[in-house]
């Protein structure tokens, strides 16, 4: 009897682990006290007492943002860190406006799968598998597609006009590492010798495509 409870368990258990992205939340709500100096994975919990309905409200996804960017999209975030109520509840959003030929970067979401619904305009949208397989779809007003968790993954508008995007994730806090930026803009910088022999090219190069991302801030 023991065998097969102990089996059970640890099915039960590995199934959690696949299907789960943040840890279940313990309780009705746990608005991030963003102030605390405590530090959990996530945020320690404000006073009840102190939680109002602003906790929980954002309104910031409701138009197109100002693009000013380099590659011609901006993201705009409501995760746990803009809507304090979202801290242990798994979930998160953001919207994503592309100017006509905007891009997205490759890039990943180190703790979430992404879900996203096209508003408006149409996309060229892709992922690559640790096979090194590229799978890619057009796709335009109406239609979902998603990317696994941890995946590379981009999003083009080929088009003329604007594109916009809502994307759902299964994470408070996704977290994005951009792979160019991430690369080549690192604080303390990876050093050359190391780009230089991944990419099979020059220190020149390398030095150059440095200074066109700059450190981060």
């Amino acid at each position: 009897m023991a065998p097969k409870v102990f089996t059970s368990l640890f099915i039960f258990i590995a199934i959690s682990s696949l299907v789960a992205a943040d840890p279940d939340s313990l309780q009705d709500l746990c608005v991030a006290d963003k102030s605390a100096g405590t530090k959990v994975n996530g945020f320690a919990c404000k006073e009840a007492a102190n939680v109002t309905e602003a906790d929980f409200f954002f309104a910031g996804l409701a138009k197109p943002a100002v693009i000013n960017t380099s590659v011609g999209s901006v993201v705009t975030t409501a995760n746990v860190e803009k809507i304090s109520g979202l801290n242990t509840l798994g979930v998160s959003l953001s919207r994503i406006d592309y100017e006509a030929g905007g891009l997205n970067p490759p890039h990943t979401h180190p703790r979430a799968t992404e879900v996203i619904f096209v508003l408006d305009g149409e996309l060229d949208v892709g992922f690559i598998t640790t096979g090194d397989k590229l799978i890619s779809k057009h796709i335009k007003k109406g239609d979902i597609f998603v990317f696994p968790k941890a995946l590379v993954h981009f999003q083009k508008n080929n088009g003329d006009k604007p594109a916009s995007v809502i994307s759902a994730f299964n994470s408070q806090l996704p977290g994005t590492q951009a792979i160019a930026a991430t690369l080549f803009s690192a604080t303390p910088a990876v050093p050359d010798n190391v780009l230089t022999k991944a990419f099979q090219i020059g220190t020149k190069e390398v030095q150059k495509i440095k200074s066109k991302f700059g450190p981060k801030s």
